[in-house]
């Protein structure tokens, strides 16, 4: 099973940036949990959140040809909490991205609120400098994760007729 911490991409410039959105509902039973009486987002799940926002930004900029995998948590500030009925918009910017690995900056807001700063680092495993071998299949962006493709396809199809519209 995998677990989807974001819910819609509202903005996606192929290697550049990506914006995404994740609606917080006290559907998700973790809240129940964390805290009772005052539930709210933990700040791991904020930080996977944007892991898959600037994963995908990362993958999609090679064609979802590399297995990118979170390596490091360069920097996770908070600002403030994030409760159930909350929206948080997620912003992932590539600072660089090269063939072993990709650096992102990133920011969650409420409302443009400033919610948290996350930059993180990926690896393209593929390329991985310390000669480990992987499985050949991309169980990262493999036939079972069309669940990202099909959060990338409304945007992308909008961006693709504004291009279209532009010419």
């Amino acid at each position: 099973m995998r677990w989807i911490w974001i819910d819609k991409f509202v903005e996606f410039e192929s290697g550049r940036r990506a914006v995404a959105l994740k609606n917080v509902t006290l559907a998700e039973e973790h809240l129940h949990d964390h805290f009772p009486g005052f539930p709210v987002m933990p700040e791991c799940l904020m930080i996977e959140a944007m892991a898959q926002t600037a994963g995908i930004l990362v993958g999609e900029a090679k064609n979802f040809q590399e297995k990118v995998i979170l390596a490091k948590i360069k920097k996770a500030v908070f600002f403030d909490y994030v409760k159930p009925g909350d929206t948080i918009e997620l912003e992932a910017i590539i600072e660089s991205i090269v063939s072993e690995a990709a650096s992102t900056k990133g920011t969650i807001t409420r409302s443009k609120k400033l919610i948290a700063e996350i930059d993180l680092m990926f690896s393209h495993i593929d390329r991985n400098l310390a000669g480990k071998e992987f499985p050949a299949e991309n169980f990262v962006f493999g036939t079972g994760t069309s669940v990202f493709e099909s959060l990338l396809r409304d945007i992308l199809s909008k961006n693709k007729q504004k291009t279209e519209a532009q010419l």
